[in-house]
């Protein structure tokens, strides 16, 4: 069986083919929103792999649930609908509701906040933070593409609440390692 090549050579001249085979710049929108949602699970990845035997079983479940439901996203973002109702494959409020009861699960665990918290603790913990930081981003991306192109709007409910996700995450992880957190000082 002959193996195929990695590189293409269609893309050396800064175009690249969405799913159905339309080309457009790397830089178009569309490939903005749905490049940043890769790198977002690129992160979640990164998260992942930090956490792998340091975690428990529920967190890590929902970690790869996250990261096939972004890949289904991505796919949706790929391709040009004239329909903002066009359903996300493998996305429901099924997955949004799950990232809630997640949140909550993890929230009534940890003491309130007292103020603005600062992103680090652990390695772990930072690197939830980048996924959030990251996850802002690609609902940012998304807006911008659903101001000129449709966009389901559970595409961007679920980009918003993964962002919330991540955030009480990283508060989770320093908890649950005995890392304290770092709260903000204005006056530093």
């Amino acid at each position: 069986m002959m193996k195929s090549k990695v590189y293409t050579l269609t893309g050396d001249k800064g175009t690249t083919s969405l799913v159905g085979g339309q080309r457009v710049d790397k830089d178009n929108m569309r490939v903005e929103a749905y490049g940043t949602v890769d790198e977002l699970n690129s992160h979640i990845g990164l998260l992942a792999s930090l956490l792998r035997g340091h975690c428990d079983e529920t967190t890590a479940a929902t970690l790869f649930k996250v990261q096939n439901r972004l890949f289904n996203l991505g796919a949706y973002l790929a391709t040009e609908t004239d329909d903002a109702a066009s359903p996300v494959y493998g996305l429901s409020d099924d997955d949004i509701k799950g990232i809630e009861a997640r949140i909550d699960e993890m929230d009534a665990t940890l003491p309130p906040m007292r103020s603005f918290i600062l992103p680090g603790g652990c390695h772990s913990a930072a690197q939830a933070d980048v996924c959030r930081t990251v996850a802002r981003r690609a609902e940012r991306r998304v807006i911008t593409l659903a101001h000129n192109a449709p966009v389901n709007p559970l595409a961007l409910q679920y980009l918003n609440r993964l962002s919330d996700f991540f955030f009480i995450l990283s508060r989770y992880i320093n908890v649950q390692n005995d890392f304290s957190e770092i709260f903000w000082d204005k006056n530093v």
